[in-house]
């Protein structure tokens, strides 16, 4: 879990831009080494500017990417935040720059496996990284937002679609539809590592507990586990009865462990579990002192 201190505005952005500038960076490395000599395209803009330049010269490859990003950076100062298009500004400027930098980088050639798996994930980092500093690479996401916004389709299925098409004219304009279907294996590589990048080796999940024996389940989960949990008033809507609910945020790691807790304390005990994707926290959390608790009672033990 994540606990976030109030920084200074200064101290905030000069974070987010040393971030925004390693990502940057790593994704030019994974354009100019691993996908541009093997002739692989990643999605969105990205794709598009990597087309135009394969057609008409990989040395104006920054100025696509400038050119193709700029409408969609109008987008987004109209329709979503001006903060977001400083972040976004700032990330495209940095990986052309790059990308100019590493012009004459060494290639690397060699399996086709090799180059999808190390240039998708090198890509996926720089990328994540920058999302995660509140950038963006990918100006079709801004469409996808707000597409979403007006129509109703998550933006999920927009990017997807969108990218779909553009691997499918590349495949079309050059006649090779092997290359086309390595790049998409290639995005599908840098988006599972994005995803990592942003959510964090450690998946969270939320549970929730309905149980006969709340109390003493609260204290038996906290004092085996180590784990914080909150306990929430409600009211049955088939019996009307009162009840005390436990919610908990745990480690995918010890979801097992509470499980069996639970079951065995009270059998007839009902849990539903959510995949979460981040908690937030203003002010210190419980849930890592808790953790430091058990590491120390393991130890004793």
């Amino acid at each position: 879990m994540q606990t976030h201190k109030k920084p200074t505005s200064f101290g905030h952005y000069l974070n987010d831009l040393i971030w925004i500038v390693l990502g940057a960076c790593l994704a030019a490395v994974s354009i100019r080494v691993f996908l541009l000599p093997n002739e692989l395209i990643d999605g969105g803009v990205i794709g598009i500017s990597l087309i135009l330049a394969r057609l008409l010269g990989e040395n104006y490859l920054s100025y696509f990417l400038i050119i193709s990003t700029l409408p969609f950076i109008y987008l987004a100062y109209r329709f979503i935040r001006r903060t977001f298009v400083f972040h976004m500004f700032t990330a495209i400027l940095f990986f052309a720059f790059f990308l100019w930098i590493f012009d004459k980088a060494p290639p690397f050639f060699g399996d086709s496996l090799e180059v999808i798996v190390f240039g998708g994930a090198i890509l996926g980092v720089g990328a994540g990284l920058i999302i995660r500093n509140g950038g963006c690479l990918d100006g079709t996401e801004i469409l996808a937002i707000i597409i979403n916004r007006k129509m109703g389709f998550t933006v999920g299925q927009v990017v997807l679609v969108a990218n779909i098409f553009i691997f499918g004219i590349y495949g079309w304009i050059f006649r090779d539809w092997h290359i086309a279907l390595q790049s998409l294996l290639t995005y599908v590589v840098a988006f599972k590592m994005i995803d990592l990048v942003i959510v964090g080796l450690d998946e969270l999940k939320s549970v929730l507990i309905i149980s006969s024996k709340p109390k003493e389940l609260s204290k038996i989960i906290m004092n085996e586990l180590g784990l914080g949990l909150t306990i929430i008033h409600g009211k049955g809507g088939f019996t009307g009865a009162t009840r005390e609910l436990l919610f908990i945020v745990v480690e995918r790691l010890d979801l097992a462990d509470l499980k069996e807790i639970v079951l065995r304390e009270d059998p007839e005990a009902f849990m539903a579990i959510e995949n979460l994707h981040e908690a937030v926290s203003g002010r210190q959390s419980t849930f890592v002192p808790y953790k430091r608790k058990r590491s120390k009672r393991r130890k004793r033990a």
